[in-house]
């Protein structure tokens, strides 16, 4: 398996596909790279060089006790970078991993980012505060950490049969393979690592981290997500990052990667071939 170690002594495995330039990927909560395995081989076949990692706790990664947080992962995420030496990167998050996205510029910078996309992403700030009168109250994620106590195995079925696919809205069936796929990540995934990341994702506040976005950057949401609601999470975002462009997925819930993935992935490869030097390889 392919893995970079940290600082820390944790290994993070990723997958490396194809050839071009770089598009990095980090995933949602309580997933792992397989679960952008529809983007991966389209845009790897279209003549990109494509990289997802498991997040710490995540997947084939190490399990550590500790790091369970946005800032330890947007280290992560940069000590993989620069240990495969990739420039001019277009960085892609989903859900969860739009706060990895986003707080890897807060911290790192964009030397090497040429290009940023945010898919049903939780910045700017999910959690319902004072200065934040928006979001989500604090007792969704305290039923969410309670159900994951409780019974995980079957948080993550109530999840991938209800709101995470839209499977609970009328004429919205999704396939038993989906929502096995899901069930089967969240069971791969560290019980602690994924108790800590629910507030990891609902509770850091990203809104200076997107303010330190200066390259172009796509931000699409649907518009009937009921786990990171448009309205939290991407318009709000679009309307904080200088110049973005918003898409909007009519009717679509959460988990657009799978639900949505021709579309998005013809929105991705349009958005990559925009940047002045994405010339891609020979698919």
């Amino acid at each position: 398996m392919a893995t970079v170690t940290t600082l820390d002594g944790t290994e993070i495995y990723y997958k490396d596909w194809g050839e071009g330039r770089p598009v990095v990927l980090s995933h949602g909560w309580p997933l792992q790279a397989d679960s952008w395995e529809a983007q991966m081989l389209f845009l790897a076949s279209n003549g990109y060089r494509v990289v997802a990692h498991d997040r710490r706790g995540h997947g084939r990664s190490s399990q550590p006790w500790n790091g369970n947080d946005m800032n330890t992962y947007a280290d992560d995420l940069a000590a993989l970078i620069s240990h495969l030496d990739l420039r001019e990167v277009t960085l892609v998050g989903f859900s969860t991993g739009g706060g990895e996205v986003a707080r890897y510029v807060g911290r790192h910078g964009t030397d090497r980012v040429a290009q940023i996309v945010l898919v049903s992403s939780v910045p700017p700030f999910m959690l319902k505060t004072d200065d934040n009168p928006g979001g989500v109250p604090a007792e969704v994620f305290d039923g969410l950490r309670a159900a994951s106590l409780a019974d995980r195995s079957q948080a993550y079925r109530d999840l991938a049969d209800g709101p995470f696919f839209g499977a609970n809205r009328p004429g919205q069936e999704r396939s038993q393979g989906i929502r096995d796929s899901f069930w089967l990540q969240g069971m791969q995934t560290g019980a602690r690592n994924a108790f800590e990341c629910i507030a990891a994702f609902s509770a850091t506040d990203f809104r200076p981290d997107l303010a330190a976005f200066d390259v172009p950057t796509l931000v699409i949401h649907g518009d009937d997500d009921q786990v990171v609601p448009i309205e939290v999470g991407g318009r709000r975002s679009a309307e904080l990052v200088k110049g973005a462009e918003l898409t909007v997925y009519e009717g679509a819930p959460h988990g657009i990667t799978e639900t949505h993935k021709d579309r998005l992935n013809a929105d991705l490869l349009a958005f990559l071939a925009t940047h002045p030097t994405s010339a891609p390889a020979s698919a």
